[in-house]
């Protein structure tokens, strides 16, 4: 059976390099489906510590990399989170990307824009210092949490309903999309996969892919979807050999490995384009 071939599939809020990324269940989606464009709705990184990435974060950073070569014609798109910033223009050299901080595309006779969220989250404005020392006591405390991470994981959810305000981003994001005459918006940032409506304008949240609701979004010409990916589905050994089951010097080492394959294989690119204040199509 032929599988659908979507105009746009959209995934966000990866966090690579945190040991709560599903970064080997979110290449098996990019694996498993067909897009025309696919768009990295921020928040890919961590942090700035490329020493945390392990081997699969390294693997889908290359498959990225094989998806942006032209020869595919696929469109990759990189919006900027804030968890980001300071990264995307050394990595888009490294996988090929464009990036962006707004993106906006037409499809089926409606305008589209992709943004990641934060700009909407008032906290995440006006407490940039606080936000990114809460970051880093997130991280350090990986390194400490029980194996299925449940402090982490509760720290997540209450950073997402407290902090980031999904009500607020959602309607944030909405208002923009009014300003920009635009039909529908795609947003990251909150980890709650949603779809809201207002005066014929959607508004889509992709979700994320570090707690157990692990989400993308698929644009095609009869609808815009949000799906969730099924653990029972993924191949079971691989599933046992995740990295937070594995021992960690042997995750590491693994790591260095597939990052000197991975820049053997890259290399640099010269002539990757960087939109600081937005792209369209």
């Amino acid at each position: 059976m032929d599988l659908p071939v979507y105009n746009t599939l959209i995934l966000s809020d990866l966090h690579l390099g945190a040991d709560t990324s599903h970064a080997r269940e979110a290449t098996r989606v990019l694996k498993d489906n067909h897009f025309q464009q696919l768009i990295l709705l921020g928040d890919i990184f961590a942090d700035l510590n490329f020493a945390r990435l392990t081997k699969e974060h390294w693997k889908f950073l290359g498959y990225i990399r094989k998806l942006s070569n032209p020869k595919r014609k696929i469109e990759v798109v990189w919006v900027e989170g804030n968890h980001d910033h300071g990264l995307t223009n050394i990595m888009s050299h490294l996988v090929g990307v464009r990036v962006y901080q707004h993106y906006e595309w037409e499809f089926g006779g409606r305008r589209h824009i992709a943004i990641h969220g934060h700009q909407f989250d008032g906290f995440q404005v006006n407490n940039v210092r606080l936000s990114k020392l809460g970051t880093s006591l997130y991280l350090k405390l990986q390194k400490f949490d029980f194996k299925r991470k449940p402090i982490v994981r509760l720290i997540d959810r209450l950073n997402t309903r407290w902090l980031r305000m999904s009500s607020k981003v959602s309607a944030g994001a909405l208002q923009y999309a009014r300003q920009h005459e635009a039909d529908r918006i795609f947003c990251g940032h909150t980890h709650e996969a949603v779809h809201v409506e207002e005066d014929g304008i959607h508004y889509y949240n992709a979700g994320g892919w570090v707690d157990s609701r692990l989400t993308y979004v698929t644009v095609d010409e009869q609808e815009v979807r949000i799906h969730e990916f099924n653990e029972h589905e993924f191949n079971e050994h691989e599933y046992n050999q995740r990295a937070d089951d594995r021992d960690s010097s042997q995750e590491r080492g693994e790591a260095a490995s597939s990052l000197a394959d991975f820049t053997d294989e890259s290399g640099l690119l010269e002539d990757v384009e960087y939109e600081s204040v937005g792209g369209r199509r």
